[in-house]
């Protein structure tokens, strides 16, 4: 959590916002009404999220802090690595995952953004989490708790696959702790038909204090309603985050007029005596007693605190988001775009003139072909593509047709390589010792990825003498 304290006139502005209908952006007039998010109507069970395996989550958050001078600080190497641990997690369970840049930030650093690739792109329920902390400790409560309890919803929700009537996107901000500028950058972004379609913003941060405290933002609003009703049904008592008013990644988006919401359990702000006679603790001492501090570890987060926010997030996903009954029959078809090159370079991306007709190597059909290397210099020359593969299929078929032409005359050592990923794995690794006359169909089972968008990736490497050329042509990936 950011740690300022409000204003008077802020503290007014943020009371009226908590009041006043969802209006238009202030920076976008022309902007459509914002309206709040629909009463639940799903029916299917909303996952148990295993504690233990967000608390996985934060100790490696706080390794990373310890590799990395001891803090995660938007900018630092710590928040680096923070985001490259994040980011592996969502890409390798199948996620749409982008980096942005934030260029306003004090600490120039990136915000990530991950997106189910499931649901209507128009009906948008965004969660959100601060991923930075202070200088002062690894920042593990402040605010690894709500990034770990966001990983791990997201994983699950991957991992069941359920039908989606809204999209889910998640978001790890930076620069939260010098004035909310990475989710505040991120809005400034969009246009006024990117925010219409985001029907609701929930954030996290701090959920897991050890003296904790129970809290919604904008607790009266329908947005808050299914976080509500999970903590009712535990008999929490919950109240409204009155010391987290505008403090946090939930304001940007509050102010461009989405409708917000999201948990907290507390910073610096003192238990009162009544507090504590509901949710248990110490009356007098702070939610969390080393905010901000060097003892921001991981024996610094309640365990029964965190779990109770990971259930409520769980529930208000599959509330808002998740429709009843099992993913659709399978669409089948052709997942692939372009793949036999005649058609330009997109929606490939990679190095310039790998897509050619030159007629120094030939194409296996028409006049294009894919042609990485060949040069005899040392070079790394790539070519992708974002690939999403329908749900409930029964098979699921990569193929590409790779002439490899070598100068090597070896037959025992390999100098030149091409490495075909999935989805960040490895397919198949091929080498000038694979040579052969004419095109070889290379053929690959890839269910694993069934439901899913991930890229496919082919990356040639070659050394300084003697040319070795690898040319794709045809690639195809069928499901049915």
């Amino acid at each position: 959590m950011r740690g300022r304290t409000l204003t008077a006139a802020l503290a007014l502005a943020v009371a009226t916002a908590l009041t006043v209908t969802p209006v238009a952006s202030p920076a976008s007039p022309s902007a459509p009404t914002r309206t709040v998010v629909p009463a639940p109507v799903v029916t299917l069970a909303a996952p148990d999220i295993a504690v233990a395996n967000v608390q996985a989550h934060l100790t490696q958050f706080q390794t990373i802090a310890q590799q990395n001078g001891g803090h995660r600080r938007a900018g630092s190497a710590g928040y680096t690595a923070s985001v490259a641990y994040v980011r592996a997690k969502l890409q390798a369970a199948g996620y749409t995952v982008t980096e942005q840049v934030c260029t306003t930030c004090v600490y120039r650093s990136n915000n990530l953004i991950a997106e189910w690739p499931a649901g209507p792109t128009d009906q948008v329920v965004m969660f959100g989490a601060h991923l930075d902390g202070v200088s002062a400790g690894p920042g593990i409560n402040d605010n690894a708790s709500g990034s770990s309890v966001l990983l791990e919803n997201a994983l699950v929700l991957a991992q069941q696959r359920p039908t989606m009537t809204k999209r889910v996107r998640f978001a790890w901000w930076t620069d939260e702790e010098q004035g909310l500028n990475g989710s505040e950058f991120y809005v400034n972004s969009l246009s006024a038909t990117q925010r219409g379609h985001i029907k609701g913003y929930y954030n996290f941060d701090m959920v897991g204090s050890l003296n904790a405290g129970y809290f919604i933002n904008r607790i009266t609003s329908t947005t808050a309603a299914p976080l509500k009703a999970y903590w009712d049904s535990l008999g929490l008592q919950p109240e409204e985050n009155v010391e987290g008013q505008g403090r946090s990644d939930d304001y940007p988006f509050q102010q461009a007029g989405i409708p917000t919401s999201g948990y907290a359990a507390g910073a610096s702000a003192r238990k009162t005596s009544t507090q504590a006679a509901k949710w248990g603790g110490t009356a007098g001492s702070s939610y969390d007693p080393c905010y901000h501090r060097s003892c921001d570890t991981t024996s610094n987060v309640s365990a029964t605190v965190l779990n109770r926010n990971a259930d409520g997030v769980a529930y208000a996903i599959w509330q808002l988001a998740v429709g009843s009954g099992t993913p659709g029959p399978c669409t089948g078809g052709e997942s692939v775009g372009n793949g036999s090159f005649e058609n330009g370079t997109a929606p490939w991306t990679g190095s310039t003139g790998v897509i050619t007709n030159s007629t120094g190597q030939p194409a296996r059909t028409g006049a294009y072909k894919a042609w990485l290397n060949g040069d005899g210099t040392t070079r790394t020359e790539t070519l992708s593509q974002s690939v999403t593969l329908p749900a409930g299929c029964t098979s699921y078929t990569l193929t590409f047709h790779l002439h490899i032409d070598t100068a090597e005359t070896t037959s025992i050592r390999v100098y030149d390589r091409l490495t075909v990923q999935l989805g960040g794995a490895t397919l198949a690794t091929y080498s000038n010792l694979n040579a052969a006359a004419g095109y070889v169909a290379r053929t690959f089972d890839v269910a694993a990825y069934a439901g899913q968008t991930v890229t496919l990736t082919f990356t040639g490497t070659e050394d300084a003498s003697l040319q070795t050329s690898f040319v794709v042509d045809d690639v195809t990936l069928q499901a049915s």
